[in-house]
């Protein structure tokens, strides 16, 4: 967003000017940084044909942080200062809003604040396990680790996400193909074909046949309503699922649904520990961990969880003591998770389990269309046998008659 500034200088020079920024707060800032007092700052409003449509599609998503964090990464080795390093970055960014926020990074750094609170003005690219990974790092010295660290685990994470949306993509193709040729059936080639039958006047018709000739007139007849309640349904499920209960439901669906439901809870699962296991490590105290957790997991079942257990944690009790108590939780990792407790290495047993469970995942991700496959082709082969059996046993009796 733009503005229309007039500041004092130093010297007590009025000087003017333009400047980008998110919003309104942050361009004051970004003033005050440069040493000027604010007399003004005015929103420039701009038509729809002069704003600038490369920053409004170009948001930056999860590979432009993972590029980010290794390249500094690599410039925090190198001794190179954050503010000079994060100078470098944003001029060589692709995206125009990702540019600017980065440049407005440095300009906070340059003007005294910590990167971990720089980056914690922009939350929706940096979630809270990566602010207080950085923070640690800028207390013990060991940045260049930290920012290591989370530019791997980013990409492990979207590595993840790819693996199972291409996973998914075949089976949801083959799905998206058999409505739209199921509609087409249904609205244009059926009602012609069917209604040969009823001119010639087959009598007996087998019921596969029955069930299609009153299916294809209701959908023909009622085509519009039947739109229009499919949107109302849908729009009315985008509402639900964004309520609380609605979350709920569906994070609780995502876990219990057949094969998928086990990659997706074995994710979680790995989520969890690896994090826990991180922010241990790191120095963060347990009850931190624990909430940060909460906050990343991604699902409410294991966010309420979280939460059970920071609060019994609080109270003096073990981590181990609420995590038996759900069914979400395997009894493999409350067993070793009592037994790093005990044992003084929590964060060694949590790191394993993150390793058991991201393997896990993985293998299934890797056989999920071999596991769905069979299914789609009984449901295809299901399919293609009543549509045969409807048109084709009446049509032999049609020229056995003839």
């Amino acid at each position: 967003m733009e503005f229309s500034y007039k500041v004092k200088t130093q010297a007590g020079e009025i000087t003017q000017g333009n400047i980008d920024a998110l919003d309104e707060s942050r361009a004051v800032d970004i003033l005050h940084g440069k040493g000027y007092i604010v007399v003004s700052l005015t929103p420039m409003k701009k038509g729809f044909f002069q704003s600038d449509l490369n920053q409004i599609f170009s948001k930056p998503g999860v590979k432009d942080v993972v590029i980010f964090t290794r390249q500094l990464s690599t410039l925090v080795d190198a001794d190179m200062p954050i503010a000079e390093g994060l100078r470098a970055l944003a001029r060589q960014a692709e995206r125009a809003t990702f540019k600017k926020i980065i440049a407005e990074i440095s300009e906070a750094v340059e003007a005294g604040s910590s990167l971990s609170n720089a980056l914690s003005k922009y939350p929706k690219l940096f979630s809270s396990f990566y602010i207080k990974l950085v923070q640690s790092g800028e207390v013990t010295g060991k940045l260049h680790d930290s920012l290591l660290y989370l530019a791997g685990y980013l990409e492990r994470s979207q590595s993840i996400n790819s693996k199972i949306r291409g996973a998914l993509a075949y089976p949801a193709f083959v799905v998206f193909a058999l409505v739209v040729v199921a509609t087409i059936m249904t609205v244009y080639v059926l009602p012609q074909l069917l209604t040969i039958f009823e001119e010639v006047g087959v009598k007996d018709l087998p019921l596969t046949t029955r069930i299609l000739i009153w299916v294809t007139n209701f959908v023909n007849e009622n085509i519009y309503y039947l739109i229009i309640m499919t949107l109302i349904f849908i729009y009315a499920g985008w509402l639900y699922i964004r309520t609380p209960s609605g979350k709920a439901w569906l994070d609780n669906l995502k876990i219990t649904i057949p094969t998928l439901g086990s990659v997706i809870k074995n994710l979680y699962l790995a989520r969890i520990a690896e994090s826990l296991s991180t922010l241990i490590k790191a120095g963060i105290s347990i009850l931190d961990a624990l909430r940060i957790t909460s906050e990343l997991v991604g699902n409410e079942n294991y966010r309420k969880i979280m939460l059970a257990t920071e609060d019994n944690v609080r109270g003096g009790g073990a981590i181990s003591e609420v995590l038996e108590k759900y069914k979400e939780m395997p009894p493999l990792f409350t067993s070793m998770t009592a037994i790093g407790e005990k044992t003084g290495k929590l964060d060694f047993m949590l790191e394993h389990l993150s390793k058991f469970y991201r393997s896990e995942s993985d293998n299934t991700i890797d056989n999920i269309a071999q596991l769905i496959e069979p299914i789609l082709i009984l449901v295809l082969g299901l399919a293609v046998a009543i549509l045969v059996s409807s048109i084709l046993l009446p049509i032999y009796s049609l020229v056995g008659v003839g």
